[in-house]
């Protein structure tokens, strides 16, 4: 089966009350690290920083020279906020304590 003269993916950049999302038709051997910049999420959003932040296809860590494939949407993380591992201990720690947990 023939490689398509160009892939159809698309990149994801997210805050809380913004979000990127950019279609792009790249060549195939296209890169997450080169979508990323022909995309203009870099422009848009400067405080990217790709030496820091972690990025993936489809919330699966990946790094910048991964190749992409047909259909992949490239995501930039932010950092976290909180630990994961710290907030757990504090709701097991409140469950514990016997203070009910909010009901949503």
């Amino acid at each position: 089966m023939a490689e398509p003269a160009e892939l159809e993916v698309s990149v994801m950049y997210a805050l809380p009350q913004q979000e990127f999302l950019r279609p792009l038709r790249v060549a195939p051997g296209t890169t997450v690290g080169q979508a990323i910049e022909r995309s203009g999420v870099l422009a848009s959003f400067p405080d990217i920083n790709l030496v820091t932040q972690p990025v993936g296809i489809y919330a699966k860590k990946k790094s910048l020279d991964t190749v992409l494939r047909d259909g992949d949407r490239v995501e930039i993380y932010r950092p976290l906020v909180a630990d994961p591992k710290d907030s757990r201990r504090k709701r097991a720690a409140k469950k514990q304590t016997g203070q009910a947990a909010p009901v949503a």
